[in-house]
């Protein structure tokens, strides 16, 4: 209750300089300098870069470089420096790596040991994506024994360590932490079918690493990989959202970990992918078996117990799996673990295309000076025209497979496959 008092007295000049503080973020995060966490500002995967190119050779490449160990996890990147992870499954180190963005050139190198674990074959111990902000890096390390999270600063140096339990589910940990305002927000969730363990949600303080707040959260027959959201951008009502089988799309207020509404019965499957702010509506999907269940948009409850609600449904093979849709223009733009791409009217549903033009997803697309850009798993770059009209522009081939989702920032696409990572644009 204290924090509405506190806006009360203060007025009109604190609401102010929260809308001018929010607009900042904003213009900072349209502008593309940095790429803060999985799908970039937000997660939404949107970069106003005018410098990437439609269709390349290896020979445009700004820079290739070979990574210590292989892995899924997507690049970020701050300022002068991209920071990846990747992993040696056999000997069960992590490995985390700062990049000059301009030529490639490692500028420090961090290894974890961590404890060997049997995992999904698809899965990798770099699977997650870490956080950054301008003073740290925050990383994720989870093994069915220990859960680690670190920070370090930008120059390599730990700024903190804590550990928790170990996650126990059917294929193994690969969760994402993000950075809002002065706290790191990450899921630990189990499955039932282990053992009578506690499902929690954290947030820790980003300078310390002490627990800020954790919100336990039911333990279910399917884990949650799906990193959060903050829904809406501006103004002092901001929720962080969070999409799980057990609790459906829930908003949290990140001051205090209070669950402020929830659409409980939102997914009946497993939830991969990430939430997606279209308008004034929140898109989810869940599946299973390698196919999408169900799509869904939610309105959520705008005040405190608030009753979040539906607006449409989509209980077919039209709703991806892992990848996250991408919102744009009141388009909803779908890739499928199968390999169709689909375009759906965000505040209807309403399909308007459906395509097949390469092999199939696992990572997420992005939108690009009005081009999508998605990577299928056997490593092509597919590029497409973001419009309500299907027209395919390129696909260019990597080299290697990838289950991974491509980065931009300084006016530069990185493109992380099993073992490399490529940085390509930033010319004109």
């Amino acid at each position: 209750m204290k924090e509405p008092t506190r806006l009360a007295m203060t007025g009109r000049q604190t609401l102010l300089k929260l809308m001018v503080g929010s607009m900042i973020l904003l213009a900072s995060a349209a502008q593309g300098q940095e790429w803060p966490r999985f799908r970039g500002p937000n997660g939404q995967g949107i970069s106003d870069a005018e410098t990437i190119p439609v269709k390349w050779t290896e020979t445009d490449y700004n820079w290739k470089i070979e990574l210590p160990g292989g892995g899924h996890s997507s690049p970020v990147i701050w300022a002068d420096k991209v920071f990846i992870t990747s992993a040696d499954q056999k000997s069960a180190r992590g490995v985390l790596q700062a990049l000059s963005v301009s030529d490639g050139k490692v500028l420090w190198q961090k290894e974890y040991k961590l404890t060997p674990y049997k995992m999904n074959k698809l899965n990798n111990y770099a699977t997650g994506t870490p956080a950054v902000d301008a003073e740290g890096v925050y990383i994720l390390w989870s093994t069915s024994e220990e859960t680690i999270l670190v920070s370090v600063d930008h120059d390599g140096r730990e700024n903190w360590k804590r550990t928790f339990e170990g996650v126990q589910n059917q294929h193994g940990p690969a969760c994402s932490p993000v950075v809002f305002d002065d706290i790191v927000v990450f899921t630990h969730e189990h499955e039932n079918s282990y053992k009578d363990i506690q499902s929690s949600w954290f947030a820790a303080d980003r300078r310390t690493g002490q627990t800020r707040w954790k919100i336990e959260r039911q333990t279910g027959p399917k884990t949650s990989y799906s990193t959060p959201c903050i829904y809406p951008l501006g103004g002092p009502a901001r929720r962080l959202v969070f999409a799980s089988r057990s609790h459906g799309l829930s908003g949290v207020d990140p001051r205090t970990g209070t669950v402020a509404w929830e659409a409980t019965s939102a997914f009946p499957s497993r939830v991969v992918s990430s939430p997606v702010i279209a308008g004034d509506l929140l898109i989810g999907t869940c599946g299973d078996g390698g196919s999408g269940k169900r799509l869904i948009a939610i309105r959520p409850g705008t005040g405190d117990n608030a009753e979040a609600t539906e607006a449409y449904k989509i209980d077919n093979s039209s709703a991806p799996y892992v990848p996250t849709p991408l919102a744009k223009d009141n388009l909803l733009f779908t890739f499928h673990d199968r390999g169709d791409v689909s375009c759906l009217r965000s505040e209807t549903g309403e399909r308007l295309w459906r395509e097949k033009p390469a092999g199939r997803y696992y990572g997420s697309p992005v939108w690009v000076n009005g081009n999508l850009y998605c990577m299928t798993i056997d490593g092509e770059v597919v590029v497409l025209k973001a419009a309500a009209k299907y027209e395919l522009l390129a696909v260019n081939p990597l080299g290697e497979k990838t289950n991974a989702t491509p980065a931009v920032a300084g006016g530069r696409m990185y493109l992380r496959t099993y073992s490399h990572l490529i940085s390509i644009g930033g010319k004109k």
